[in-house]
């Protein structure tokens, strides 16, 4: 009977060291401060120099239009997207520390747990053992009335630490699954930058083409240039004609993409060339949009059975649909000119069809997608109408509420509201044709 008692203490006692604090990873085991310190460092270094371009580029485009001019404004955005590119990659360098650290915390966690269940089944099962005793049992196997007693008092401290054991499972539970939820949250976000990486480079890319353009064909000469700038010069005529791309769909004249989004931002009080600044950005995202299979490049729990309901609500083949394609960086599955995956868009499908009309709406209708686009970024704030408050809904379309401020997301907002002043000059000389 003593040999009993003695287990059972020798158990409680192993209990009672399963502390969570002795077990727990942090991610500062897989990088050391003075990396972590280094990183920032560098961090704030390289968003200072890209704070100097963005100055430069302001300054310049406030100066008149010439050759050195705009030569000096393109020089300024590929230093600028070079550098957000070297940021990037440090924030991106971080995360993966997280995510390394966060995932040792979850398996040190699971094994804890585990320890835990089975430390707690053997005193299960010893206290259903002793529980077999009866009282004449106890007496008569103790070889005093004080042994008897002081058994008794091991017994009530073993029930305790079966107690104990309880809370720390539950505990543990606990600490896990926001380790969990906090290790999904670090892998979207990180999925995020890399996406942006791929565009930002892409942008580079096409900005050093078209300096070199540039350069072979004015020669260098402030005339030429000059002329060139003059035929450049749309008239109303020539932009209503022009194509306007969408992404999942056949490209519409600009007159009628720039119809669609005057009528829905006079219903959501978004600007419509900030409207067609989202659309055309998120139709610029490469060579994946709508190259996709939806079995084999959408996210199978959390899209492909939504996107199916759609597309039957819809009485359309899912297989014939287009959808993004799956990046190296994470899964695919958006739809159509606004890249709504489908488990975005189901939540807004009803406010778009009491607003457009269409019921139930159609993600690769223009049309419908427009509203879709609207709606959200009118939820993102866009509809107070000030550039900081569009650039914001811009970031937040992208990455969500949480990153929308971090700066490794700035370029898609800059792209964004470049784009919509683009739109916005072209909207300014239909209105003043009588559009």
């Amino acid at each position: 009977m003593k040999d009993l008692w003695k287990t059972l203490i020798l158990i409680s006692i192993v209990i009672t060291s399963l502390g969570i604090g002795g077990y727990l990873v942090s991610a500062q085991e897989l990088m050391t401060p003075e990396r972590r310190a280094e990183l920032e460092r560098n961090l704030a270094s390289l968003e200072a120099q890209i704070a100097e371009q963005q100055k430069i580029l302001g300054g310049k485009q406030q100066e008149s239009a010439s050759l050195e001019r705009d030569i000096d404004i393109l020089d300024a955005k590929i230093k600028e997207a070079q550098l957000a590119i070297k940021a990037r990659d440090l924030s991106i360098q971080k995360l993966s520390a997280d995510i390394n650290g966060k995932q040792k915390t979850i398996g040190t966690l699971t094994e804890k747990l585990n320890r835990e269940k089975e430390s707690l089944a053997q005193l299960i099962r010893k206290t259903r053992e002793i529980d077999t005793y009866s009282l004449p049992e106890f007496v008569l196997g103790n070889g005093s009335l004080s042994d008897f007693f002081a058994d008794l008092d091991s017994f009530d401290s073993v029930k305790q630490e079966l107690h104990k054991s309880f809370a720390e499972i539950g505990e543990t539970r606990t600490e896990t699954e926001a380790e969990k939820s906090s290790l999904e949250d670090k892998r979207a976000e990180q999925l995020d930058l890399r996406h942006i990486q791929e565009l930002q480079r892409k942008v580079i890319l096409a900005q050093e083409k078209e300096k070199q353009n540039l350069l072979k064909t004015t020669k260098g000469q402030e005339k030429i240039y000059q002329q060139i700038l003059a035929d450049k010069q749309k008239s109303a005529a020539s932009i209503r004609a022009a194509l306007f791309s969408l992404t999942g769909t056949g490209a519409i004249p600009f007159e009628k993409a720039y119809q669609y989004a005057s009528e829905v931002g006079t219903k959501t009080a978004v600007r419509p060339a900030f409207i067609l600044g989202i659309i055309a950005e998120e139709s610029n995202l490469g060579e994946n949009v709508g190259t996709g299979n939806w079995q084999v490049d959408m996210h199978p729990t959390r899209d492909r059975p939504i996107f199916e309901q759609i597309c039957n609500a819809l009485g359309l083949d899912p297989n014939k649909m287009p959808v993004s394609k799956k990046a190296w960086y994470g899964w695919g599955g958006a739809m159509g000119p606004a890249q709504f995956i489908p488990s975005t868009w189901v939540l807004y499908q009803d406010r778009i069809a009491s607003l457009s009309g269409s019921n139930p709406p159609n993600p690769w209708v223009p049309k419908d997608a427009f509203y879709a686009a609207a709606v959200l970024l009118k939820d993102n704030g866009a509809d107070k109408g000030t550039r900081a408050s569009e650039r914001l809904a811009a970031l937040r379309y992208l990455a969500g509420w949480k990153n929308a401020t971090k700066p490794a997301y700035a370029f898609y907002g800059n792209d964004v509201m470049d784009l919509a002043d683009k739109y916005q000059q072209q909207i300014d000389i239909l209105k003043g044709s009588g559009n």
